[in-house]
């Protein structure tokens, strides 16, 4: 059997397995470092999660398309707005396709998002993230480790992600 055939079942097992090149599927378990992950700003400018260590980063992989997506930005907006001076980097990564940046900017709009969104129109996040659909959100500490993951929307006034969310900007190591 591939290793496509098996990737929605090692995601659920949260299980490694050999891709088969003798790699590794790397597991994405909340208290394992994040993987590496770099992209493009929409202006243009390489990032990377390296580059954001010493904040608490919230990486949000959404898309323009997605209406799940659309109903969380409000949510996400305001984290950033209560959080971004304690330390909270707020960061959407659209896997919008290429071409779309307009669209991007005209959505930004619409929702009012203050917050930094980068580009990944080949989708490299879905696999290094092991994300199986859009909207998907990480938390990740000042050092890199994944301290809180969901798929789907965040809700409104999700408790769990606020008191993950303080907890880690309280952490200075």
């Amino acid at each position: 059997m591939r290793i496509a055939a098996l990737l929605p079942l090692l995601v659920l097992s949260g299980c490694t397995a050999d891709s088969g090149d003798g790699s590794r599927i790397p597991r994405i378990e909340v208290g394992a470092p994040a993987p590496a992950y770099a992209a493009l700003s929409l202006a243009g400018d390489s990032v990377s999660l390296q580059a954001e260590r010493g904040k608490v980063v919230l990486l949000n992989v959404w898309a323009t398309w997605c209406h799940p997506c659309r109903a969380e930005i409000p949510e996400l907006q305001a984290m950033h707005e209560r959080y971004a001076a304690s330390g909270l980097e707020v960061i959407g990564v659209s896997v919008d396709t290429d071409g779309a940046d307009a669209d991007i900017r005209d959505f930004m709009q619409e929702y009012r998002m203050t917050y930094p969104v980068w580009r990944d129109p080949g989708e490299r996040i879905m696999s290094q993230f092991l994300v199986l659909g859009v909207p998907a959100t990480f938390l990740i500490d000042r050092t890199g480790i994944l301290l809180w993951k969901k798929t789907g929307p965040i809700e409104p006034g999700d408790t769990a992600l606020t008191r993950m969310v303080e907890q880690a900007i309280s952490d200075r190591d």
